[in-house]
């Protein structure tokens, strides 16, 4: 009996003793090189390198919740999901939740892209009523007004690789992807079939936020998120995975 009693005190005991696991959301509407999921769970990529560099760092297990990207925020509101990378602030409409939000860490360039090499140079506010591929409950800001009054209509897919998927099929002329994300989907082409950016949409500088709770380890996960960007690990992630460091912004445009 004291044996048993023994054993269950130092399962107690080791319990008690092991952190909290971070749940970080993950979208299901990404793709590589941010992050590859497979079976529900993501395995690499841009994303998955720098969450598992952080929860090490911070001394956590990472736990992915892998969600529809309308999902993500009502996690983050009811407690469900306790850090959220790949955003930025103006991304959030409303924000009633108590958040604390990291320096910039990455930056995403939206390109608008076609199946066709244009004669000219495309812009944007004055293309014809047409479809324009986009992803699922994705905002565009730049292209929001064009939406509103029927310039443009959406033709959404669940991921940016559905989308370019579809451009390639000939459903629509343009769609709106991450810059990223098309340079993946190129290497996949053959030469003479690869999509071609006409035009540069929106840069956007994205960062992380952590619900404000005291049983999270707030303030540290902050501050490693500050030491991996300034050091250069962040940026040696994106090398890895693209081939190309992380940018810096060329303008102050904000989603």
């Amino acid at each position: 009996m004291r044996v048993v009693l023994g054993a269950l005190w130092m399962i107690s005991t080791l319990s008690l003793a092991a952190p909290a696991p971070l749940r970080f959301a993950i979208s299901d509407s990404w793709a590589m090189p941010l992050v590859q999921i497979e079976r529900d769970q993501p395995t690499q990529g841009i994303l998955y390198d720098l969450i598992l560099s952080l929860a090490t760092q911070v001394g956590h297990p990472a736990r992915f919740q892998v969600l529809a990207r309308a999902r993500i925020a009502p996690a983050m509101k009811n407690g469900e999901v306790d850090v959220r990378c790949y955003v930025a602030q103006a991304w959030l409409n409303d924000q009633p939740g108590d958040y604390v939000w990291s320096i910039p860490l990455l930056v995403q360039r939206n390109v608008l892209v076609s199946a066709h090499v244009p004669p000219l140079s495309v812009i944007v506010d004055k293309l014809s009523t047409q479809n324009i591929g986009t992803v699922l409950n994705y905002n565009y800001p730049t292209l929001d007004p064009l939406f509103a009054k029927g310039q443009l209509k959406r033709d959404d897919a669940r991921s940016e690789a559905q989308v370019l998927q579809k451009l390639v099929a000939g459903r629509f002329k343009y769609a709106v992807t991450n810059e990223w994300t098309l340079e993946r989907f190129n290497q996949q082409l053959p030469v003479d079939r690869r999509l071609h950016v006409v035009a540069v949409v929106e840069e956007q500088s994205l960062g992380c936020y952590v619900r404000n709770d005291p049983a999270l380890p707030v303030q540290q996960i902050l501050r490693t998120l500050m030491r991996m960007k300034m050091s250069g690990e962040i940026d040696g992630i994106v090398q890895l995975y693209t081939g190309n460091g992380g940018r810096q912004p060329q303008s102050s445009s904000t989603p």
